[in-house]
């Protein structure tokens, strides 16, 4: 299996800066193709937002080349991965409260994690950032919103308290496509919309990809979206 792949991250028109942080890593195992994707949303209402969802982007990223390649190449079961990125994520809660504590201030992030093992797909997922699974003209929404109406966060990663991520887990079959997106990706555009444009029995290289969530930001912003943009899809092909 071999995946296509590209990463849309842009602070908007109006933000001071991008709270966002995304990350894709792919590499090939002696095991089968691994990949890695994640988007992390910082909370823009408080402060530090974007230094949480960089730190959690780049514990993720080292958790992927540490412990995850060591229980690859161990064979290990799926759900010794999902405890070892539970763990993870409970350390982190841990550091971020101990540090906001000390700076006396707040900060906290969504997470959406995906990991992709050959045919397997595990998702682990705080926040209201999202996960759409797009199999032709259907598109499955994987993730729950842990949000209020009103946009407030229910759940988050932060220095707030320890929430057990959401985890989901199945199939990724050849055709299949994968977005993972923050809430300014997607609130100004329909499902309808998304699952046209992101379609991928109509995608055939990551260039494409990478025009189509581009359209997607554009038109987001058009709509009057002043919040960040960020998203990564993912497309398994043979």
């Amino acid at each position: 299996m071999r995946y296509l792949t590209d990463v849309y991250w842009y602070r908007g028109r109006t933000a001071d800066r991008n709270q966002d942080s995304v990350l894709l890593q792919q590499v090939l195992t002696r095991r089968g193709r691994v990949l890695l994707a994640v988007v992390c949303d910082g909370m823009g209402g408080i402060s530090c937002g974007g230094e949480a969802s960089g730190y959690a982007a780049e514990q993720f990223r080292k958790w992927f080349y540490t412990e995850l390649f060591a229980m690859i190449r161990k064979n290990k079961r799926y759900w010794v991965m999902r405890r070892s990125l539970d763990r993870l994520v409970y350390h982190m809660q841990g550091q971020l409260k101990r540090y906001a504590a000390q700076e006396n201030i707040s900060m906290g992030t969504t997470m959406t994690v995906l990991v992709v093992w050959e045919k397997t797909w595990l998702l682990w997922h705080l926040g209201d950032s999202r996960a759409y699974r797009l199999r032709g003209r259907r598109m499955e929404q994987l993730t729950t919103d842990h949000a209020h109406d009103v946009g407030k966060l229910t759940k988050c990663l932060g220095s707030f308290g320890y929430f057990v991520p959401q985890h989901r887990m199945g199939v990724l079959r050849p055709g299949d496509g994968i977005l993972l997106c923050t809430d300014g990706f997607r609130r100004c555009v329909s499902g309808q919309e998304l699952q046209e444009v992101m379609n991928p029995r109509e995608i055939a290289g990551e260039e494409q990809i990478g025009r189509r969530l581009r359209e997607i930001g554009e038109t987001c912003m058009k709509r009057g979206e002043r919040d960040n943009l960020s998203a990564v899809y993912v497309k398994a092909v043979r």
